[in-house]
């Protein structure tokens, strides 16, 4: 059975919801229609934040996941059949503190993901930080990972969602500046170093700059928006690329999960008061990767499941 999944990155300006339902139920008119669909960092919550104080946009935009906003597009999902992450958006948690949070519904219209942003781009985002990292599974295909925008700077986040067993990382952006330039090759060195799928899409002009990209595990770019244009892009992931790769290696000549071997000491990381122990580097395997693709020799340790959503 092959894992293959059609993907749509939808770089667009940003959109009040009814703007948004009426765009993708249009998208998905095409006889290309994608399986997984994804938008640019708070797609939905951003129109008019310039001239905003915090309160106002908060008055504005945030509220709890299981919220009026939630349940529309969770009907939206379900409506057109497909796994949706409409963006991130601003959610008002319990305490009342408010997250950048990506979302993601599957096709029955279920919140099956919620990720809180990392690292907020400080000092112009107020928003909380999140503490965990999250990963889901879309069943048949393969296991996919969230990170939101100034997270791509970070590489100690993808190499969580890649030791999790991602094997597709989406990274959701909202970049109006010039750091655009820089987010394209750190997407880049995060798929090589860590043999995964990474998919970055950006907001279109003139909410943001564009330049959406989607990139295999061995670093080549497989299609990319070359400008701050509306554009849809549509590619197919295969998810046996990945399993691919760490068996016969990027380019046929790099292991990196493989570095460590039986025997080995673990390496202090003093910087995080911590350490790799060679017992424990070895991603998560997909319970969907054929098993022909699977690492070779035993198991030494048991990985964590996929975390359950927020709801």
């Amino acid at each position: 059975m092959s894992r293959h999944l059609r993907l749509a990155l939808v770089q667009a300006a940003a959109e009040t919801p009814e703007r948004f339902a009426e765009g993708l139920r249009s998208r998905m008119r095409s006889p290309n229609a994608a399986e997984l669909v994804v938008y640019p960092e708070l797609h939905l919550c951003s129109l008019g934040m310039d001239t905003m104080s915090t309160e106002e946009l908060y008055d504005a935009y945030a509220e709890p996941l299981d919220g009026p906003r939630g349940k529309a597009l969770g009907e939206l999902a379900r409506e057109l059949g497909i796994w949706l992450i409409p963006g991130t958006v601003l959610e008002r948690a319990d305490d009342g503190h408010v997250h950048n949070t990506a979302v993601v519904y599957n096709p029955a219209g279920d919140l099956v993901a919620g990720y809180r942003k990392i690292f907020v781009w400080r000092p112009y985002e107020p928003m909380r930080p999140g503490r965990r990292f999250v990963v889901f599974d879309i069943p048949g295909r393969g296991r996919v990972g969230l990170s939101i925008c100034y997270d791509s700077w970070y590489p100690e986040v993808t190499r969580h969602l890649a030791w999790m067993g991602a094997e597709l990382v989406v990274n959701l952006v909202q970049t109006p500046t010039a750091g655009r330039a820089q987010e394209l090759p750190l997407n880049q060195a995060n798929a090589i170093a860590n043999q995964v799928w990474v998919a970055s899409v950006n907001g279109a002009g003139p909410t943001a700059v564009g330049r959406s990209l989607l990139i295999d595990p061995e670093g080549a770019v497989r299609v990319e928006a070359t400008g701050p244009e509306d554009a849809t892009l549509l590619s197919v992931v295969d998810f046996d690329r990945v399993a691919a790769a760490r068996k016969f290696g990027t380019s046929g000549d790099s292991w990196p999960w493989d570095q460590f071997q039986r025997g080995d000491t673990p390496l202090e990381l003093p910087l995080y008061n911590g350490r790799i122990d060679p017992a424990t580097w070895r991603p998560a395997i997909s319970p969907d990767t054929p098993a022909d693709l699977r690492p070779a020799g035993p198991v030494v340790h048991e990985r964590p499941s996929a975390p359950e959503a927020r709801r």
